[in-house]
């Protein structure tokens, strides 16, 4: 008996011990993030020896920019995957933002290196995505096939173990999965019951989804085994500011039966990018629709899929306030308060449990926060949050 007395004692010592390391931390208040690196791309920079492009932009300036383009712009990133040593894969926008502009915009993932310290992003190189084996059945652009801008709006990206990429679109949506070298390897995923405006499948069908409204945000488990790519719209008949998150089972290559609901601080935010902390929390980029001083919300919640307060969304956290950023080292020449003023910041990795590196979509050449009347840089910063994430281990590989 005593023998029994003590197992069942170890036990529960050994339980006790077990649940605070397993069980995640009651959602706590995060104060002022700090900037700790910055870096940026200037506008004008483009692929060596690419093809001309704007052409359905006109000849108007815009933003001292004059179009066309002699080459295909390095800007846009719409999408973030670590590779290690400081590299980055950047996925490039639809274009310049719309099917109808963007025929002669190539989609591509480049490789950076943006250097924290003294400012200056190297671009390595990159390739361009394309669909040589015939996996899209509606008309493309290109002869060549190559995927332009009228064909997909790509925004959110994950770099799977086997090195492969999974692409979230705007479009369909869809869900595209792509080889190591951009080549299209499998037939466009459909959101089952959601179409958008520029879907090709439509067939005279009233769309459910607003106009590139589709996956801006798309994180990976942490396991690998899943994807969560999540809308930038609300569907038709869905509250309004309330957004779907669906789990995608990578190796099956389809939805599960899992949704969830982020709901956003307002029916006209929008959100950015999202990212997996641990099975259960992700962090995800909201924010208003202004730039420059007009700019109000801009901010990095830290995301729930377990609902304490049974309200049926996404419990949500503020972690960093991207528009009151501590800078006491006055980096990038700003003063002692940072913000990163931009209209669309679509870009959001884990570097370590409190440091996330973040960048905007230029929308080139449209946006002007930084500076009124001049087009926007890609910039690049590193906050340190005020506490740490806690996250699960492998959220932080790269």
């Amino acid at each position: 008996m005593r023998r029994a007395l003590i197992a069942l004692g170890a036990a529960a010592l050994v339980s006790g011990l077990a649940a605070p390391a397993a069980a995640t931390p009651e959602p706590r208040e995060f104060g002022r993030a700090t900037l700790t690196g910055f870096a940026t791309l200037p506008a004008e920079t483009f692929v060596p020896g690419s093809e001309a492009s704007g052409a359905a932009l006109g000849t108007t300036p815009v933003n001292g920019l004059t179009p066309p383009f002699a080459g295909q712009p390095v800007q846009g990133f719409s999408g973030i995957v670590r590779r290690g040593g400081g590299v980055y894969d950047m996925l490039s926008d639809n274009g310049f933002g719309a099917k109808a502009n963007s025929a002669d915009f190539l989609l591509r993932v480049h490789q950076v290196r943006p250097d924290l310290r003294t400012g200056a992003v190297k671009v390595l190189g990159g390739f361009d995505l394309s669909d040589p084996d015939r996996h899209v059945t509606f008309p493309l652009t290109r002869e060549d096939r190559k995927l332009t801008g009228a064909d997909f709006d790509v925004e959110s990206i994950v770099r799977a173990a086997d090195g492969t990429y999974w692409i979230g679109d705007e479009f369909g949506p869809f869900v595209l999965h792509f080889s190591s070298s951009g080549k299209l390897l499998d037939a466009p995923v459909p959101l089952p019951g959601v179409q958008a405006p520029e879907n090709p499948f439509l067939n005279g069908a009233q769309p459910n989804l607003g106009r590139s409204k589709g996956f801006e945000g798309m994180a990976e488990s942490v396991d690998g085994k899943r994807l969560y790519p999540l809308l930038e719209g609300t569907v038709s008949g869905d509250p309004a500011g309330t957004l779907r998150m669906y789990e995608f089972d990578v190796r099956k290559k389809r939805y599960t039966n899992k949704r969830w609901a982020y709901k956003l601080d307002a029916a006209n935010h929008a959100i950015g990018d999202a990212v997996a902390v641990d099975r259960h929390r992700f962090l995800i980029i909201e924010r208003d629709g202004a730039q420059g001083d007009a700019a109000q919300v801009k901010r990095i919640y830290l995301a729930d899929t377990r609902d304490r307060d049974r309200d049926g969304a996404l419990d949500k956290t503020l972690v960093a306030d991207l528009l009151d950023v501590a800078n006491p080292k006055g980096l990038g020449g700003f003063g002692e308060t940072f913000r990163f003023p931009f209209e669309t910041i679509e870009d959001v990795a884990l570097l370590d449990d409190r440091t996330l590196i973040i960048a905007n979509d230029n929308n080139f050449p449209f946006s002007s926060g930084r500076t009124p009347g001049k087009a926007d840089n890609n910039e690049f910063i590193t906050v340190r949050l005020s506490h740490p994430l806690k996250a699960d281990r492998r959220a932080l590989r790269g």
